[in-house]
């Protein structure tokens, strides 16, 4: 339906003082800061995950060397979403010289909703990490205790535990004891603490004090003098669960948004109607391929 005239009836009336509403300052692309950012030319792409080799055998003396063999374990699709909006302001309001006040106005809220839309899909990510019902190329949630490996066995890169100091030093010991497919240790590193609102006050006495917060010992604070969480941590305000928290790592392929069709606005006339009408669209998909891009928790049961 087209904006007419009698909605907005107020706006008409002499010696209206202001608008508001539309002039809300928003969030910047929060997901910019977690997901890998990669172009996309097709309807929908795939990363499949290999499996190298073993460890090497000692070869006795004489005896032939052993075989191993490598392979896909599994794949992981990004399906593009295409996401668009649209208004549109009927003829009579254009002919009475409201075209541009109009379109100045809610090409802004335009802007605004795509967004703010963008930052809740990626967010939806976070969101579902835990969620059986939102499983990964290998079967299981982002966040879980068991991704399984080819050779046996599984990775954990999920803790049930709120953020203190004793929980984040858990989860850096954690991604030391991870594995690849075939069993050998992967040397990942973390890089960002991710948390909701609720948490920036713990995050900054965690992260940015030279001493151990909450203890009366003397005792350095490694996270801050060691740079062990380097890029410190950022809040994301479109996470849902305040008790939540994530570390992304320096594995690569985890976290990534594909931009099949970048934002695009439009205007045109309808002839029927006479109404100019307004439209933004674009096309993009987030997910995951390697789940120990990152480590997250729920927080305590």
């Amino acid at each position: 339906m087209a904006i007419t005239r009698a909605q907005i009836s107020q706006e008409l009336v002499p010696g209206l003082n202001a608008l508001f509403g539309l002039e809300y300052k928003r969030y910047m692309q929060e997901w910019e800061k977690i997901f890998e950012t990669q172009t996309s030319e097709k309807a929908y792409e795939e990363d499949v995950k290999l499996a190298g080799f073993a460890l090497a055998p000692v070869k006795p003396e004489g005896e032939s060397i052993q075989f191993d063999e490598a392979g896909e374990v599994y794949t992981a699709r990004y399906n593009h979403e295409t996401i668009a909006l649209a208004f549109a302001i009927t003829e009579e309001a254009v002919e009475d010289n409201l075209y541009e006040s109009l379109s100045a106005r809610y090409t802004k809220a335009l802007a605004r909703s795509m967004a703010q839309t963008k930052n809740v899909k990626g967010a939806a990510i976070l969101n579902n990490a835990f969620n059986p019902l939102f499983p990964g190329g290998d079967g299981v949630s982002l966040c879980n205790a068991n991704h399984p490996l080819l050779a046996g066995g599984t990775n954990s890169n999920v803790s049930a535990a709120d953020l203190n100091e004793t929980s984040l030093e858990a989860a850096v010991i954690q991604m030391a004891a991870w594995v690849d497919d075939r069993g050998l240790l992967i040397a990942a590193q973390p890089k960002l603490l991710v948390i909701p609102p609720a948490l920036t006050f713990v995050a900054a006495r965690l992260l940015d004090s030279a001493l151990r917060p909450g203890t009366s010992d003397n005792d350095t604070n490694v996270f801050f003098n060691n740079g062990v969480i380097p890029q410190g941590s950022y809040v994301n305000h479109f996470l849902l669960d305040p008790d939540a928290w994530f570390v992304t790592t320096d594995i690569p392929d985890g976290l990534k948004h594909f931009n099949r069709v970048p934002l695009k606005t439009a205007t045109e006339g309808d002839f029927d109607t006479g109404n100019l009408r307004y439209k933004s669209r674009e096309r993009y998909s987030f997910g995951w391929s390697d789940p120990l891009g990152i480590f997250g928790s729920p927080g305590a049961p």
